[in-house]
C-alpha cells in the first residue's frame, strides 16, 4: 500500500472511531431519536444521524482532507476536492434507536461509480469491529484477512431483508436456507458475506423507492468483492456502474461462492 493510500485509510479509521464515540456519547440524550430534518435522499433525519454526520465533517476538517462528501443526510457537499467520500453516518439507525446492537458507519472513497471505489471501511458502532478493503489488496476484519466461504448445499445461512415491503423473491430465498438472518443493516450483512459468516445477502423491496442507496452499499461492495465474493442486483445484473449519487436506488444480491449464484439463477428462484 502506498503512503498516500495508507494515510487515506488511516483517516477513514479515525473518522469511524470518532463517529462511534460521538454516537455512544449521545446514548443518554432523550432527543436522540427525534426527527430534526428531512435528509437529501428524502428520508427523515434523526438526531443520531445529525450527530454522526456532524462528526464526519468535523473529522475531515481536523484531518485536513478536502474530499467532497455524498451523505444520505446532507446530500452532495462540494468541498473542492478531487475524491468523493460516500458515507452513511448511521447504517441501521432504527436498530441504534431501538437498542438493537447492529449498526455501522459506512465510509467509501471513490469518484463516480461503484467500480472506482478504492477504499471502503465499515465500522461497527456497537462493538468497534472494523471491516475494510483496498481495491486490489484484499479485505480485512480488524487487520486479519477475510475471505468468503465455499457453498455447502443445505447448510446455508442467508441474510435476507424481510418485512412488510420485501418481495416474493426474498421469501423464496429465505425458504431455501437452513438458517436465515434479517439484521436491518445492509453494510453489516454484506460484511458477514465477506467474512464467510453468511453465504448470501438479498435485499429487494416491492417499490424501487424503498430499495438501497449507494450510501448503504459503497464500502461493503468493495469489501465483498475483495474478499472473493460477487454482488449484483436482484435480477443478477451487474451494478459496478451504479453511480455515486442519491438519484437512484438498487436491489442487491451478494454471494460468497459463484457456484451458488449460478445455481440460484439456473433454478430460477431469484
Amino acid at each position: 500500500m502506498s503512503g498516500s493510500d495508507a494515510g487515506e485509510l488511516e483517516t477513514l479509521f479515525r473518522i469511524g472511531y470518532a463517529v462511534r464515540h460521538a454516537v455512544r456519547q449521545s446514548g443518554a440524550s432523550p432527543k436522540r431519536g427525534e426527527i430534526v430534518a428531512m435528509g437529501a435522499a428524502g428520508s427523515p433525519t434523526e438526531e443520531i444521524d445529525r450527530i454522526a454526520e456532524a462528526q464526519i465533517f468535523a473529522s475531515l476538517e481536523e484531518e485536513g482532507r478536502d474530499w467532497n462528501v455524498l451523505s444520505e443526510e446532507a446530500g452532495f457537499v462540494d468541498r473542492g476536492g478531487s475524491k468523493l467520500l460516500v458515507v452513511d453516518p448511521v447504517d441501521g439507525s432504527h436498530n441504534a434507536l431501538r437498542g438493537f446492537p447492529m449498526s455501522t458507519v459506512s465510509l467509501a472513497l471513490g469518484s463516480a461509480t461503484l467500480s472506482d471505489v478504492m477504499l471502503g471501511v465499515v465500522h461497527n458502532l456497537d462493538n468497534g469491529v472494523t471491516h475494510w478493503a483496498q481495491k486490489g489488496r484484499g479485505a480485512f476484519r480488524d487487520g486479519h484477512r477475510i475471505r468468503t466461504r465455499a457453498w455447502e448445499a443445505r447448510k446455508e445461512l442467508f441474510c435476507v431483508n424481510l418485512g412488510r415491503h420485501s418481495t416474493a423473491k426474498a421469501a423464496r430465498l429465505a425458504e431455501r436456507g437452513r438458517r436465515v438472518r434479517s439484521l436491518g443493516c445492509a453494510s453489516l450483512e454484506l460484511a458477514m458475506v465477506a467474512q464467510g459468516s453468511a453465504d448470501a445477502y438479498f435485499f429487494e423491496n416491492d417499490n424501487e423507492g424503498r430499495n438501497l442507496r449507494v450510501t448503504d452499499i459503497a464500502a461493503a461492495y468493495l469489501i465483498v468483492r475483495e474478499a472473493g465474493g460477487g454482488i449484483s442486483d436482484a435480477t443478477q445484473q451487474p451494478i459496478e456502474r451504479f453511480p455515486l449519487s442519491l438519484d437512484e436506488r438498487t436491489s442487491v444480491f451478494a454471494w460468497g461462492d459463484p457456484s451458488f449464484a449460478q445455481q440460484a439463477g439456473a433454478e430460477g428462484y431469484l
